[in-house]
C-alpha cells in the first residue's frame, strides 16, 4: 500500500479558488483503479495550508493515475509543498 501525505501552502486568498480548481480531482481518482482515498482540504487552522492525503494499492496504480492528466481549470499557484510517499508494509486496527 502507499500513502501519500503532506501539506501544500497557497496564498490565503488564493485557497477556495484553489480547492475549487482540483474539486473534480478527488472523484477521478476514487473512480480509478486502485485508489483507496483520495482528499484535498482546507487546513482549519492554517488559511495558507491545504492538507493532503491519497492512499493507493500499489505504485503501478498511483502512476497510471498521474499519468491521465486532466482538463480542469488551473490552480493558482503553490507557494510551497510538503508532500511524501509512504510505503506500508502491515496494516492492524488502532
Amino acid at each position: 500500500m502507499i500513502i501519500i501525505a503532506g501539506e501544500l501552502h497557497v496564498d490565503p486568498a488564493d485557497r477556495d479558488d484553489y480547492l475549487a480548481a482540483v474539486a473534480d480531482v478527488a472523484r477521478l481518482a476514487r473512480e480509478t483503479g486502485g485508489c483507496l482515498d483520495f482528499a484535498q482540504a482546507a487546513d482549519p487552522i492554517d488559511p495558507t495550508r491545504i492538507n493532503v492525503y491519497e492512499r493507493w494499492e500499489s505504485d503501478e496504480h498511483l502512476h497510471r493515475f498521474r499519468e491521465t492528466g486532466g482538463d480542469g481549470p488551473e490552480p493558482p499557484p503553490i507557494t510551497a509543498a510538503d508532500v511524501r510517499k509512504y510505503r506500508i508494509s502491515g496494516v492492524e486496527e488502532p
